[in-house]
């Protein structure tokens, strides 16, 4: 045996038996039901578990609340700004009985603190609108860095906090100077890409009490005119009607200038007045604009006539409204969330350092990003944007060496397969990467998370550095996650690692998962901003008698309703203003939430069972060659088909362990050995035999934002993909009759 071989076995067996004695000498300690809601949530006290060493608070958390948990609004106990502790309250799980075919169930929970069960409505005295938000971070960061940017091959350049203050003063100025109105009956469109202008323009609508109307780049013309014409419409508010109107939207280069200009040049969005230009454009822009009726302007020379007719800032109040989140949809027109600060400061309350860093690359018009930027803003910590090329983020995590990390599934199960793929090659090391895993991850179910072990130097450390070596926290949402690849990168990546469950209608969050809280296939318990309850889906024998059923939502963060759509509104929120999400969810012993169905979307086979596909293709994805799959049926088949996205990393290999090679064309028509492992997953998943698809079709192109088959929070658009794929739909069912 050589050296290296013999030194590497002695590094193993010392890891193993350090192991062995620390599980002798420390006694877990589980987290109680009530959990520390707040310690969930609260990255003040760092998140990641200190290094090699138990997290200081999970061992007592059964006995008494941490230290840092927040108190809701109450008067001021302590200086100005400072989040007060909840001393001697302890934070519990609300549960209110709900009654069932004469059985009681536990059908509600949330996390109240004992006494005034008040719900958080803010983190910080001094923190309880947008614009105080950032304001603060200025304040707490010294005037710190705060926006960063970059451009290809170069470092990070950083906008610190007071020029981004006066930036959108100066911009928000420059705006009011053209005629707008400080109130919230202005709304502005920002179409723009992730950059710090985007953050600017925000601010500089929250600074004079303006409404901003995020538009998805990716929308296309058509969305762009329903969305400005929708909000030109009047919109009913209680007894009274008001005129809301877009007249103004900042966009980021003259090509996205263009597209509203043919709008405009085609009759649509009458109401369109000024576009104020990011980027330099060609001056002839101006002349069409003019030929149309709309100013074409430049976003550095409307700060410069706001900066030469300054005006004090109108700050917000609360429950003033703050932004109109349109909701991609997977079906029909978008919808507009009408959300306003009071909504997004609760869902907010988290304290990381002004020493982390975030970057931004998720769409800024969806609200899992906005909740994450407002949560560094408040902390006075940094936001490096990515170049906007996706193919680059790599590149960008690199340079930026981000601490915090919002991220989607899509990516996570991409870093997971890329791993995975590379140790496929050889059995010796297949072996190795998981037995690695599995030493590291017993230290994460000891409350253990560290980069620094043996494991991480020799098997882990490439992975870390590909993400820039620093991430301490990373947040999943917008999609579920499989358990075992969240299992797997809590272990390779040396790092906390949250899921978050929620809506755009609830500003984007709802329940979160716990710090120590080793276990996956949940979404955590519910935020202290909002109650979650619930109730019967008695079509798919759900009830909450059973802890068992629709997953409905009422607090601080839930929104006010959509724009001029008093139809959907009704739809979502009903008279006691529950909001309906259309999740079903499962109460575990543990007192988290675990999403196990979905009852929107749901449809009949022939023979009368519920089918709800998205459950099933969140199992079917996990098989290794499937990068994306879309389940079809309807009421006129007795079975389910489905269409499948090989994964072009993975299949080659795949194939190659069948005997089979080709172009990706080519081996996307030997269908039977993937249907075959998505059969064994969907078998092992407890899918019943009605539940499988019998056929499927491989498609060598993936589903994108691009090619309008997923949204841009980067779900299918289900309408989009059964008409693309009918001839082959149709095709997989004649040949199963």
């Amino acid at each position: 045996m050589s050296s290296n071989v013999a030194v590497f076995f002695f590094f193993l067996s010392l890891n193993y038996f350090n192991v062995s004695v620390r599980r002798r000498q420390t006694r877990h300690h589980g987290l109680p039901l009530a959990g520390a809601l707040l310690a969930s949530a609260d990255a003040g006290h760092h998140l990641p578990v200190r290094r090699g060493r138990r997290h200081p608070v999970l061992p007592q958390l059964a006995a008494r609340p941490p230290p840092h948990a927040r108190r809701p609004q109450t008067p001021n106990a302590g200086g100005q700004g400072e989040c007060r502790e909840v001393n001697p309250l302890v934070l519990e799980l609300n549960l209110n009985h709900s009654v069932h075919a004469a059985r009681l169930t536990l059908s509600r929970k949330t996390a109240l603190l004992k006494g005034n069960n008040n719900l958080i409505r803010y983190c910080y005295d001094d923190a309880t609108t947008l614009y105080e938000v950032f304001q603060r971070g200025l304040k707490v960061s010294g005037n710190g860095p705060c926006l960063g940017h970059r451009k290809p091959g170069r470092p990070y350049q950083w906008l610190k906090y007071r020029q981004v203050s006066d930036r959108a003063e100066h911009l928000g100025s420059g705006l009011l100077h053209r005629g707008l109105k400080p109130n919230t009956d202005t709304f502005i469109g920002i179409f723009a890409q992730n950059r710090p202008e985007w953050i600017i323009g925000e601010l500089a609508c929250y600074t004079y009490s303006m409404v901003a109307v995020p538009l998805y780049d990716t929308l296309g013309p058509e969305a762009l005119v329903f969305i400005i014409d929708r909000v030109t419409l009047w919109c009913p508010q209680g007894s009274s009607f008001f005129f809301f109107f877009i007249s103004t939207v900042l966009c980021d280069n003259q090509g996205r200038a263009e597209t509203l200009l043919q709008n405009r040049e085609g009759g649509q969005s009458p109401v369109l007045k000024t576009i104020v230009v990011m980027d330099s454009f060609d001056p002839e822009l101006v002349k069409r604009g003019a030929q149309c009726g709309v100013d074409v302007v430049s976003m550095q020379d409307v700060e410069a006539v706001g900066k030469n007719n300054l005006q004090e800032p109108i700050p917000p109040k609360p429950d003033d409204l703050s932004i109109v989140c349109f909701t991609s949809g997977t079906t029909g027109n978008p919808k507009g969330a009408m959300l306003t600060h009071e909504n997004v400061v609760s869902n907010t309350s988290v304290s990381p350092t002004t020493q982390d860093v975030s970057i931004s690359f998720l769409p800024l018009a969806h609200m899992f990003e906005r909740v994450v930027q407002t949560v560094m803003y408040g902390s006075g910590a940094r936001v490096g944007f990515f170049q906007g090329d996706i193919r680059l983020l790599p590149d960008d995590m690199k340079a930026l060496r981000p601490t915090i990390f919002p991220v989607v599934p899509r990516l996570l199960n991409r870093v997971y397969d890329k791993v995975q793929s590379g140790a496929a090659a050889s059995p010796f090391k297949k072996w190795l990467l998981n037995f690695a895993v599995e030493r590291k991850y017993a230290e994460v179910k000891e409350g253990i998370v560290r980069n620094n072990s043996i494991w991480d130097k020799l098997i882990f450390h490439k992975v870390q550095e590909s993400l820039g070596g620093r991430v301490r926290v990373m947040v999943t949402g917008a999609a579920p996650i499989s358990p075992s690849v969240l299992n797997f990168l809590r272990a390779a990546l040396g790092c906390q690692i949250f899921e978050a469950y929620g809506q755009t209608e609830c500003t984007a969050g709802c329940t979160f998962t716990m710090p120590g809280d080793a276990t996956s296939g949940h979404v955590g318990a519910p935020l202290p901003c909002n109650i979650v309850k619930l109730v019967d889906v008695e079509e798919m024998n759900y009830f909450a008698s059973n802890g068992e059923g629709e997953v409905c939502i009422k607090g601080v963060n839930v929104f006010k309703g959509y724009l001029k759509d008093p139809e959907k509104t009704t739809e979502a929120l009903d008279e006691d203003r529950w909001l309906h999400t259309g999740d079903i969810g499962k109460w575990l012993p543990s007192g988290v939430l675990k999403i196990i169905d979905r009852k929107k979307n749901i449809f009949k086979l022939a023979q009368g069972e519920y089918i709800a596909p998205e459950k099933i293709e969140n199992v079917y994805v996990r098989s290794g060659p499937v990068a994306q799959v879309f389940v079809h049926g309807d009421s006129l088949q007795s079975c389910l088909v489905a269409i499948v996205v090989p994964d072009p990393d993975v299949l080659p290999g795949f194939a190659k362990s069948l005997g089979c090679q080709g172009s990706a064309e080519d081996l996307c028509k030997r269908t039977k050995a993937i249907l075959s492992d998505m059969t064994k997953l969907g078998r092992e998943a407890g899918l019943k035999s009605f539940e499988q698809v019998k056929d499927v079709h491989l498609h060598p192109e993936q589903f994108t934002i691009e090619n309008g088959l997923l949204t841009p929070t980067l779900k299918a658009k289900r309408a989009e993909l059964k008409a693309l794929f009918q001839p082959q739909i149709d095709t997989l069912y004649a040949n199963i009759q």
